[in-house]
């Protein structure tokens, strides 16, 4: 039967939250009598010189922890005695914790306040880099790592939803191409600042130099933040105890999930593929599905938000894109190194132009484009188009011989390719779900982003590492040279290929060149087919859907 709508539901200034007799806030779509729009506590003057800087630390933080790593993860591995493919983990480890507790994460900010999520955020961020600054061991460093990770989770998904909160329409894009900026910006420095201190510091205040600085920010913003705003603001006031609060969580929801998505990427990442972990993760992943259908009070990701085909294919194209980019994140500097023969700090500055690109592109089309809500179809399916292409474009160009113009160009059009697709994804996504559902939509599409990162660290990183250990085997066997030292070292620092001479630098190089060319030509594949979901995603808006009748796809 066909439900009735009223026109206070379906506009795109109804309430993201509503909140349940209990006063935790929920998301529902058979919800169809409107409730009292709820305002959040206006920020002033005073609190917004208090909230912008402390966001922008966090962000720069959490992002600068991705890129920083690959130009200090040979110091690292030789302080901790790690070999290349334990080395894999320092970047893993930080992304698949953040990757799988995101959906918790964003789910918490509504039974909790967002300013509580974001202070506890940043003290796990603080924990972790203290803890892996101080380590002895490449265990106690991982654990830092995953420490770091959980925290970095509430970072990327509270920072989407609270510029979702401040931002009008017409001032949506812009903030969310801000957004972006900072994000970037702290991926391109990361690199830059790690590669020029690593070795006047060494890479251990690199960690817990920033945990003061997290604390800082995360105090900052809980102060600047009304205690009446987001699910506080929803609840129109109402508090309950934390007892009460701790209770609505699906815990059981949360350790399925995670499971889930922790033992996939196990198996991936591993340099040989582990096909147990991989097998198993589906099993528990459709666990989680049941716990969410039957048993879950309050659940993680309410059923009906999956089962919408736009929400769905867009959440699974911005995993591919951000995939993809990571790929050229992470490889950009190890290309730099091994290949080009760049010192680290210079191999860091690689990322200097993809993300002044990624920044440039998310503002023009924030601050000139996206001015009104509604579809921004064929924008989005031109960018990622655009995108696919600039990735094979790198892939060509990622040999020894190429000028080094064609790659900084290429780099640059990519971040321009991926910032705009992910500026013009989130007005586009709000336009295809109903707007009781804008904030779990949101929080999901933030979670993929986050799972983009491992995934294409992980499978880009295992893919690169049984590529490159062959092609140097049989490089060496070639020239009669038999040095499974020098191999592991290879794979453990790119900065080695520099120190050799001869046919053993040849072998070393095409090594990695092959082994990049790879990694960057799937990646394009993959790019390639991430256009045929974001346009299957449609068009259509959620308020064309109910007068349609097709209301399974809302």
């Amino acid at each position: 039967m066909k439900r009735q709508t009223s026109p206070g539901v379906l506009t795109e200034h109804a309430p993201l939250l509503s909140t349940d007799e209990d006063g935790i806030s929920t998301v529902s779509l058979e919800d169809n009598n409107p409730k009292p729009q709820t305002e959040n506590e206006p920020i002033g003057t005073c609190r917004a010189v208090l909230l912008i800087p402390s966001l922008f630390i966090l962000i720069f933080l959490q992002a600068s922890n991705i890129s920083g790593i690959t130009t200090a993860q040979s110091s690292i591995a030789n302080d901790l005695d790690a070999s290349g493919e334990d080395a894999i983990w320092f970047t893993s480890a930080y992304l698949i914790s953040m990757a799988s507790l995101s959906p918790l994460i964003g789910r918490l900010s509504q039974i909790f306040s967002l300013r509580s999520c974001i202070l506890s955020a940043a003290v796990l961020f603080a924990a972790g880099g203290l803890l892996s600054g101080h380590a002895r061991s490449f265990n106690t460093f991982i654990s830092g790592r995953i420490l770091s990770g959980a925290g970095g989770a509430g970072v990327m998904t509270l920072v989407l939803i609270l510029v979702i909160e401040l931002a009008g329409t017409k001032r949506r894009g812009l903030f969310l191409g801000i957004t972006n900026a900072g994000f970037t910006t702290g991926v391109a420095l990361g690199a830059v600042v790690a590669g020029g201190l690593v070795g006047v510091t060494g890479w251990r205040p690199l960690f817990w130099g920033q945990a003061p600085l997290a604390a800082l920010a995360g105090m900052g913003i809980f102060w600047a933040i009304p205690s009446r705003f987001g699910s506080t603001a929803a609840q129109g006031g109402k508090t309950r105890s934390l007892a009460y609060k701790f209770a609505h969580v699906d815990y059981s929801g949360a350790a399925l999930l995670t499971s889930s998505l922790v033992l996939f990427l196990l198996g991936l990442t591993s340099p040989k593929i582990q096909y147990l972990p991989i097998l198993i993760s589906p099993v528990v992943l459709a666990l989680f599905v049941a716990n969410e259908l039957y048993l879950a009070h309050d659940p993680i990701i309410p059923i009906p938000v999956l089962r919408s085909r736009g929400v769905f294919l867009t959440c699974l194209a911005q995993l591919g894109l951000m995939s993809v980019r990571w790929t050229v994140l992470y490889y950009a500097p190890v290309y730099a190194l091994a290949v080009r023969n760049w010192s680290p700090a210079t191999a860091g500055s690689i990322l200097i132009p993809t993300n002044a690109g990624f920044a440039i592109g998310g503002l023009l089309v924030g601050g000139f484009h996206i001015r009104r809500a509604g579809s921004f179809y064929l924008p989005t399916i031109t960018v990622f188009t655009i995108f696919a292409f600039a990735v094979a474009l790198l892939a060509c160009f990622a040999t020894p011989s190429s000028p080094a113009i064609l790659i900084v160009a290429t780099t640059a059009l990519i971040g321009l390719a991926t910032g705009a697709a992910l500026t013009y994804t989130v007005p586009h996504l709000l336009h295809l779900t109903a707007p009781p559902t804008h904030f779990v939509a949101t929080s999901l599409l933030a979670t993929f982003r986050a799972f983009a990162g491992s995934f294409g660290t992980a499978i880009g990183g295992g893919l690169f590492v049984r590529v490159l250990r062959r092609n140097l085997e049989r490089g060496f066997a070639e020239i009669g040279v038999r040095k499974p030292k020098l191999v592991e070292e290879l794979l453990r620092s790119p900065a080695t290929v520099g120190g050799l001479q001869g046919a053993e630098a040849e072998v070393a190089r095409l090594g990695y060149v092959v082994a990049l060319r790879t990694v960057w030509f799937s990646a394009a594949a993959v790019a390639g087919v991430v256009i045929f979901v974001q346009a299957a995603a449609g068009w259509k808006g959620a308020v064309e859907m109910v007068q349609d009748g097709d209301e399974d796809d809302v």
